[in-house]
């Protein structure tokens, strides 16, 4: 019995470490890739309010890199030709939970006092509101010949912490886990989140 009370309590555990290192996210993807067509070569093209926030896009971009690597492309060099363009955003909204929202700590409560008189008590405590963080990132590759948009993907996702660049490459990572075939719209899709520092 108590070998099957360990078994189990080591399962759960197991399955709780997995669940804190897989990202769930809502993704959608739009367009038409060409049937045949080898992901190929990028470069990053940035928008003039992208070019603005140098500093920001650059860590952007650095979180996208892995899940274009996994999906086929490289980058391209400097002074070679490319085959797409690639831009890349990401958005943060932070939604506080008002009065009826989750809250953690310990509010006012009604309880039972035996001592010295039976009947209900009021306690009062602290208690704070917890924000929730909704985060969306998205892609969309474009022919670098034509300029024809090839293929927009974006995945979202929703949290109480605000995230970091592990999260980042996560998102990108789930916007593009079906290239080049677009899915059903939107979808459940569950990514591992990398290790730290990645």
């Amino acid at each position: 019995m108590w070998r099957l009370t360990g078994t189990l309590t080591l399962a759960a555990a197991l399955a709780g470490c997995a669940a804190l290192n897989t990202l769930h996210t809502e993704v959608s993807t739009y367009g038409q890739w060409p049937a045949g067509r080898a992901p190929g070569t990028y470069v990053f093209e940035r928008l003039p309010s992208q070019q603005a926030r140098a500093q920001a896009q650059d860590a952007l971009e650095a979180a996208a890199r892995p899940a274009l690597r996994e999906a086929g492309f490289t980058e391209a060099q400097a002074g070679q030709e490319p085959d797409v363009r690639v831009q890349v955003g990401a958005r943060l909204t932070r939604v506080d939970a008002g009065p009826w929202g989750p809250q953690v700590g310990l509010g006012g409560y009604w309880a039972w006092s035996r001592n010295p008189w039976w009947g209900p008590g009021w306690g009062l405590g602290w208690q704070a509101e917890l924000p929730r963080y909704e985060r969306e990132v998205g892609l969309l590759l474009r022919d670098h010949a034509s300029g024809r948009v090839l293929y927009e993907a974006r995945a979202g996702h929703e949290g109480s912490a605000v995230g970091d660049a592990r999260l980042l490459a996560a998102m990108f990572a789930a916007a593009l886990v079906d290239f080049p075939h677009p899915g059903v719209n939107p979808r459940a899709v569950r990514v591992p989140l990398g290790p730290e520092g990645r």
